[in-house]
């Protein structure tokens, strides 16, 4: 124990603290308005949660699209196709099996390779003759085997008689001699192909003789293949069954036998040669767009590089080899992602810029409404940075669990693989959201400074000089190259549009509503006059004009000029995208609809009108076309014509409509009263007609007959043959053409809304019974196979075969089924969606900025007997001059950004085949944008004036005018 000297004297005892503690800040805060807090939270993970939601939405959209596009691509274009020649001291199971080990521990990285999907074997490089003279012989030439070893064709048959091929090698087949010739080869074959060939169990087939022997196999069995469509016979097309081989017109039959293990050793004394093969499919449902740039290095290096020098390495095979088509499939797939990337990309910036301006205008209410709170804090003795200090903190309380709920929401919404670029975005515009009020405040406590007159003219005369930079350029270079990054300025430009329109707007609508509102003053209602007044001297919050806020705020009618712009210029892209798609799908079908004979044939009589009676059928057109047809009298080899003969009103309406070598049918309206001897008005193709002349020319078609022709007019192409290049005439129906056998229409084309099922019923229907149709069938005639009997399992003609019926509604929806298309479309339609709803917050918003001012109006003139209709008609009179505006100049605005950038995108990729670069400018879409952005912001003015202005005038009224 310490004592204290006797001179020393205890410390003071510290002072008990009275009084209570002082409360923290932030919570009391939040507790003082925490309508306004959970609005602020609210607001925050909404905009987070697109923010964080529409990286991960593109990725979605891009990796499904990869996909299905590879799948698209076929079996054989997505695998690498490894190749090697036979190990010359003796082949076996294992060493096949130590290969593959090798090729697929190098996969893994970027791209992986199931091992259940994996073919490996080896086969003969060359086919031998069989000389079994039972064996089938069509046009006299015999069949011709190659023998392949597959080790995973026995999951993948079933085998329907006799045995498999022994796995161990037979006694005395020695690999050199003619000891290698005997006994030999035990095979299994198809049992199609061994139907095909006439061969059975047991059968020794024989090759030629060799100096030394004469190779032979005996079939020990027989198997089936029970789906011959499975990805797995890929390239071993001619296992299952037996495949046809034309030498010029004398058809051959090809076969391959299986082998067992046991025979690898003795392959090549049937084909001289053998040949081993790894196919190693790749695994498309584990590839990532984002990742597709390593991926296509890693496949190159495998392809040929240092995998594939480590591979030759590993293996001791010096001339291993790999292919594949996947790089080229990789930058196919790369450049369609790039030409659908500006559709992809302008919505999710007008949905960003319009959400930048209702965050400014969050920060702008909040600032204003907690004003003279913040100027009392700061005439008591605090500063500027504290101040700021304690806001980040209670927008740090508020914003920062509002953005990581929205952020995780997001990702477990939308699973993908990539999580940076949504964690990025998302905390981009927490940190927008969180500093929009500090900033705001900090430039409320900012001591006023001397107006500068100069500052805002500047700075629009900024933007516009960046708005025309951007437009030139894109209209000076056109779009972006193929295949390159998104071109930033073809994203920019339609922004910069916007906002040119929005400051524009800003200076001219307080002129044009003051030249309102003293038009409405001459009249005897005050409503209209002290509502347009007001719109036109943009009263901001509380009536601060002293600190420089005349006239209308710029933020809300940015953000409504941002939406309707950004959607009325993707709306007229999908547009344009449609009518091509639509325009594409037509010329491909002849029309709406088509029906076609097969081959020779006409179609069934009566067919054509009842198909032209059917509901929504606008124009009917049967028509009779020949492929193989010659004009005689200039130099032009035989069967290089199509002739057409339709009746020529309606094929005319039919070439209009199509847009594909309109006609006047004056032209060949004479054909049908002219006797038969007569020339027939023609109408010649381009190219015919140059290499023909003026004059009369003999037409005669391919089934025999002919007429004469006289050339009245050029076309550039035909529906019935819609190529810009093909040789066609045109020639009206009628007693001259009807000698020739077009009296009777082999194909239907119509325009209008037809549907297909109910046309296809129509045809069958047409058909004649069964046992007349398999007689006079325009079916070709049968191959020397099929004649001969030996192939029997040939499919039969169905009546969709016989006369195929197209529409142009399944055309467009083949061509829109890509879902890179369908990924686009979905993401500009959300984030067009997403920026309505963000301009309607701004408008919302500026309403609430003002409304303490509206109410104390409201409520002197309520004492003055302002009945409430007339309250209500105030509020939209103030306010709905702006929202007009913000239409009128959006449709403008985005009118002026398609006929300004539009020449400069391709539609190829989003349409689904090539069309002409270009968007073309409509006001449908346009206008659809505004009007329904502006109906949509009307009802919520009219609902919050309505709602809202009654409570808020009885509040001023009991409570008194405090300003």
């Amino acid at each position: 124990m310490t004592t204290l000297p006797p001179s020393a004297t205890p410390p003071p005892a510290a002072a008990p603290r009275s009084g209570p503690r002082p409360a923290p800040w932030v919570r009391t805060r939040l507790r003082a308005a925490p309508l306004g807090t959970l609005l602020a939270a609210a607001l925050a993970f909404v905009a987070v949660l697109l923010a964080a939601a529409l990286p991960r939405a593109q990725d979605r959209g891009a990796d499904q699209a990869l996909r299905s596009f590879l799948e698209r691509s076929g079996h054989t274009n997505t695998s690498l196709q490894v190749t090697a020649p036979a190990p010359v001291g003796g082949q076996s199971a294992e060493v096949l099996d130590g290969t593959l080990k090798s090729l697929l521990s190098h996969t893994g990285g970027t791209f992986r390779v199931d091992p259940e999907t994996v073919v490996h074997g080896t086969r003969t490089t060359k086919r031998q003759p069989l000389l079994n003279p039972e064996l089938s012989r069509p046009s006299g030439f015999p069949p011709a085997m190659s023998l392949l070893y597959v080790q995973e064709a026995p999951a993948h048959v079933k085998l329907v008689e006799g045995r498999w091929p022994s796995d161990t090698r037979p006694p005395g087949g020695g690999p050199e001699g003619a000891a290698a010739y005997d006994p030999p080869l035990q095979v299994a074959l198809s049992q199609r192909a061994a139907e095909t060939l006439g061969a059975r169990l047991g059968s020794v087939l024989r090759s030629t003789p060799l100096v030394n022997g004469t190779p032979s196999v005996e079939v020990v069995g027989l198997y089936a293949v029970p789906d011959p469509s499975e990805d797995f016979w890929v390239g071993l097309d001619c296992l299952p069954r037996a495949c046809e081989h034309y030498n010029g017109e004398n058809l051959v039959w090809h076969v391959d036998a299986l082998i067992g293990a046991g025979d690898l050793g003795r392959m090549d004394v049937w084909g001289d040669t053998a040949e081993d093969f790894w196919r190693l499919p790749v695994d498309v449902g584990s590839l990532r767009a984002d990742r597709l740039d390593a991926t296509a290095k890693e496949i190159a290096s495998y392809v040929a590089g240092p995998t594939a020098a480590s591979l030759t390495r590993e293996t001791a095979r010096m001339r291993l080899r790999t292919t594949s088509w996947l790089p080229e499939l990789f930058k196919q797939a790369h450049d369609r992602r790039q030409a659908a990337a500006p559709l992809a990309l302008i919505g999710p910036a007008g949905v960003g810029g319009v959400a930048f301006v209702v965050l400014c205008l969050a920060g702008a209410l909040a600032g204003d409404r907690r004003d003279a709170e913040l100027r009392l804090l700061l005439a008591r003795g605090g500063s500027r940075a504290g101040i700021v200090g304690r806001l980040l903190g209670e927008g740090a309380v508020t914003v920062l669990p509002a953005a990581a709920a929205a952020t995780a929401l997001a990702v477990l919404l939308l699973p993908t693989p990539r999580l940076a670029p949504a964690l990025l975005s998302a905390a981009v515009v927490a940190v927008l959201a969180l500093l929009a009020f500090p900033v705001r405040a900090a430039v409320l406590l900012t001591p006023a400074r001397p107006a500068g007159r100069w500052r805002r003219p500047v700075a629009e005369l900024l933007v516009l000089v960046a708005t025309a930079a951007a437009v030139l350029e894109v209209r000076r270079r056109g779009v972006a190259p193929a295949g390159s990054d998104p071109d930033p300025l073809l994203i920019a430009a339609p922004l910069l549009l916007a906002l040119c329109g929005g400051l524009l707007l800003a200076r001219l609508q307080p002129v044009v509503t003051g030249w309102l509102a003293r038009a409405a003053g001459r009249r005897s209602g005050l409503v209209g006059f002290l509502g347009l007044a007001r719109a036109a001297r943009g009263t901001g919050a509380g009536g601060r004009q002293s600190r420089g806020r005349g006239g209308p705020s710029v933020l809300p009618m940015v953000a409504l000029l941002l939406a309707i712009t950004t959607g009325g210029f993707g709306a007229a892209v999908l547009d344009s995208v449609d009518a091509n798609r639509l325009g594409v799908a037509r010329l491909a079908v002849g029309g709406d609809a088509a029906i076609t004979a097969f081959g020779k044939a006409s179609l069934p009589a009566g067919l054509a009108k009842a198909a032209g009676e059917l509901p929504g059928v606008r124009t009917s057109v049967p028509l009779w076309i020949d492929h193989d047809s010659s004009i005689l009298g200039m130099t032009l080899r035989s069967s290089q014509t199509s002739v057409i003969v339709a009746e020529p009103a309606a094929y005319a309406e039919l070439s209009r409509v199509l847009g594909c070598g309109s006609f006047d049918p004056a032209l060949l309206a004479a054909g049908g009263s002219q006797p038969a001897d007569a020339p027939v008005p023609a109408l010649f193709s381009a190219g015919l007609a140059r290499l023909a002349g003026p004059g009369t020319f003999t037409v005669r078609p391919g089934n025999g007959g002919e007429v004469k022709a006289q050339v009245v007019g050029v076309i550039d192409c035909t529906p019935a043959r819609p190529a810009r290049d093909a040789a066609t005439v045109v020639l009206p129906a009628g007693p001259a053409t009807a000698l020739i056998g077009a009296d009777q229409p082999n194909q239907w084309l119509a325009l209008g809304s037809v549907d297909g099922d109910r046309l296809r019923e129509l045809v069958r229907a047409a058909l004649p019974p069964a046992s007349s149709a398999q007689a006079s069938s325009p079916s070709p005639p049968p191959s020397p196979a099929v004649a001969a009997g030996q192939d029997p399992a040939a499919p039969a003609q169905t009546a969709d075969d016989v006369y195929p019926v197209r529409t142009s509604a399944e055309a467009v929806a083949e061509l829109g089924a890509d879902p890179l298309q369908r990924s686009a479309e979905r993401l500009f339609w959300a984030s067009v969606a997403g920026a309505a709803g963000f301009a309607l917050l701004a408008v919302l918003l500026t309403l609430m900025r003002t409304v303490p001012e509206r109410a104390a109006l409201l409520a002197r003139l309520r004492t003055m007997g302002l009945r409430r209709r007339q309250g209500v008609a105030l509020i939209l009179a103030e306010t709905l001059p702006q929202t007009l505006a913000a239409t009128l100049g959006g449709a403008l605005v985005a009118g002026a950004a398609v006929a300004l950038l539009g020449p400069a995108m391709d539609l190829s990729t989003l349409v689904g085949a090539s069309v002409p670069t270009g968007v073309r400018l409509t006001a449908g879409p346009v206008l659809t944008q505004a009007l329904g952005l502006a109906a949509l912001v009307a009802a919520a003015v009219l609902v919050e004036a309505a709602t809202s202005g009654r409570r808020q005038i009885t509040t001023e009224l009991r409570a008194g005018d405090q300003r």
